[in-house]
């Protein structure tokens, strides 16, 4: 029998992997959203008998039948440090389909790209400002970006369950796919000549395309050679800086389609 190639091997043990990927997440707001989302697999709710009282009616509408705990002997598999409000569920991650699925759906062509930005606190308060201003996913990287993770779905606040979050294996290609679907992307650059009011003025009816890249390194130089401008966001000082969650919040708002 002949052997298998190395990448036909390596993409079915990747396969498989996913296939097996479960996430954990924890606190009574991402745990009740995750229950009332009917796009989630849900594989194990453990609770504490407080949790359960708050969360009774979500639990009843999921249909999935708790573990319940003592608050001392809380024995979820999660970080002994999280504060998960004595509630953690096991699920399947979501999938939202491809980056052609979301970004030609439905409302406001606005969509954000995360250029290596890994922590999972940055990309959940992303996720609610992107829900918030209507963006239609957020796009990380499938490597050296943050995956979905019990810490990422608290700070989404519920987010996760609503808002597209997908990661996509290169951004440069992404980024070109978003060009050829029509859209105009934007990268942000503390240090670019242009403000980002005056690259979009006249042009707020196109869709529209943010890449942020991680606190410190910002874009990588692939990413600026590919996307279609440079722009930052105008400060009033002669020095200013915003965090990557706070500048996609202002970002957003400052593309958006209506003034």
């Amino acid at each position: 029998m002949a052997k298998k190639p190395k990448w036909v091997v390596e993409k079915e043990q990747a396969k498989k992997a996913s296939a097996a990927e479960t996430v954990w997440l924890f606190g009574l707001h991402a745990v009740r959203d995750a229950l009332l989302n009917p796009r989630r697999e849900k594989l194990r709710l453990i609770l504490t008998p407080n949790a359960a009282a708050k969360l009774e009616d979500a639990v009843k509408e999921a249909g999935v039948e708790p573990e319940i705990h003592d608050p001392r002997a809380f024995k979820a598999p999660i970080d002994p440090q999280s504060v998960h409000q004595g509630a953690a569920l096991e699920v399947k991650p979501l999938h939202w389909g491809t980056l052609e699925d979301v970004a030609l759906g439905e409302g406001p062509a606005r969509m954000i790209l995360l250029d290596r930005v890994s922590d999972p606190h940055n990309v959940g308060a992303i996720l609610r400002s992107a829900e918030v201003f209507g963006a239609r996913a957020v796009v990380g990287m499938r490597h050296h970006a943050a995956p979905e993770t019990g810490a990422l779905a608290k700070t989404a606040s519920g987010a996760l369950e609503r808002q597209p979050y997908l990661r996509e294996k290169n951004l440069a290609d992404s980024i070109v796919a978003l060009q050829k679907m029509g859209y105009l992307v934007l990268g942000l650059d503390g240090e670019a000549e242009e403000t980002i009011d005056q690259a979009v003025e006249g042009l707020r009816d196109r869709a529209i395309a943010l890449v942020l890249g991680a606190e410190g390194p910002g874009l990588r130089e692939k990413t600026r050679e590919t996307v279609d401008k440079l722009v930052r966001i105008e400060a009033a000082g002669a020095f200013g800086s915003l965090n990557v969650s706070n500048a996609a919040a202002v970002a957003l708002y400052a593309v958006r389609e209506t003034v």
